[in-house]
């Protein structure tokens, strides 16, 4: 949540944004600008990749700045149509697919559709009970329409609802995760259940089977969903499981906190910026000697297939990548 008090008008948020050209000066007036309650050009050039919350160095949280007075301007370019058929994300058919009483949920939240297929099938996730729909929608999506107040109203909707299960939650979803770990704490709310993300899921489960992995010997270059920005600590499960299933993060201009939205916010809305980032970032990626995109945001992983394939790049799903290096299916040519 913004906290005026510990902004000290550096202007780092806006300076190290990668989709604006502001100077300090030009970045400390359009946060003063808002501060005081006016519009300022940003809300019309943010893409909603909330990655100036991650460059804030006092954690004044200048994203939550920027996107109610986004929702208060009505300053993201979506049209009506594209905002009511997000509204209706929450009305998504649910389901409940009981599994082993012993073992945790695994929850998809909305994103079942955009997964790649196949990618639940395996031994990884065996005997779990399995929860989707929107009955289980998370709401921090939100932000990628310019809209926090859906988020606040339906925050204490969301845990109730994952804490009813009455079992512990592995996140499928980044968003879910940076829901449950970091902004309900914005609203007071405790969550009374345990939670992992996918991350930790996988790890641990790849420590316990260690004799059934066999090594990839790959390069891969890692897709970071803007939802980690709200999480970004856990940037170091994903390398454990890199090491463990023997794959080497490539060093690259377009990864962790200079990472690049998959321009998935922007496709209906500015096409022609969207290809572009898409395009910096994927070919970001080969120049570095990427074998492989790897995805972990379902959406990202839907909007980057056509874009990496035209341009020649493998690109993975992580649950895919895990399996891959279990036997369960070959790493692609």
């Amino acid at each position: 949540m913004w906290d005026a008090s510990k902004c000290d008008l550096c202007g780092d948020c806006l300076v190290k944004c990668l989709y604006v050209d502001y100077d300090k000066d030009r970045a400390v007036a359009e946060i003063k600008a808002l501060m005081e309650g006016r519009a300022a050009e940003i809300l019309d050039q943010c893409v909603t990749c909330c990655a100036c919350r991650e460059y804030c160095p006092t954690g004044a949280d200048p994203y939550d700045l920027i996107l109610k007075a986004q929702e208060r301007f009505a300053a993201f370019p979506i049209s009506k149509e594209a905002a009511a058929a997000f509204d209706l994300t929450s009305a998504i058919p649910s389901e409940l697919i009981p599994g082993d009483p012993e073992k945790p949920v695994l929850s998809l939240c909305v994103m079942e559709r955009q997964l790649p297929e196949g990618a639940l099938d395996s031994q990884l996730f065996r005997g779990m009970t399995i929860v989707k729909g929107g009955d289980y929608f998370c709401y921090i999506g939100y932000v990628h329409v310019g809209k926090e107040s859906p988020i606040a109203k339906n925050a204490q909707k969301f845990i109730d609802k994952m804490g009813s299960l009455g079992k512990e939650v592995v996140f499928l979803h980044d968003d879910c995760y940076a829901m449950t770990h970091t902004k309900v704490k914005d609203y007071g709310i405790v969550v009374p259940f345990k939670y992992m993300h996918i991350f930790e899921y996988l790890r641990n489960y790849l420590r316990n089977h260690i004799s059934d992995i066999i090594k990839l010997n790959k390069k891969v270059a890692y897709q970071r969903p803007c939802a980690s920005r709200y999480t970004p600590e856990k940037d170091a499960l994903l390398d454990e499981i890199f090491e463990l299933i023997g794959v080497e993060r490539v060093r690259r201009k377009y990864d962790g906190e200079t990472a690049l939205c998959c321009s998935g916010p922007l496709i209906n809305v500015d096409r022609e910026r969207a290809v572009q980032i898409q395009a910096r970032n994927i070919d970001d990626a080969i120049t570095c000697g990427a074998d492989a995109l790897i995805t972990l945001c379902p959406m990202c992983d839907r909007v980057l297939r056509r874009p990496t394939s035209e341009r020649g790049l493998n690109k993975v799903f992580i649950t895919d990548l895990c399996r891959m290096a279990l036997g369960e299916k070959p790493f692609p040519a």
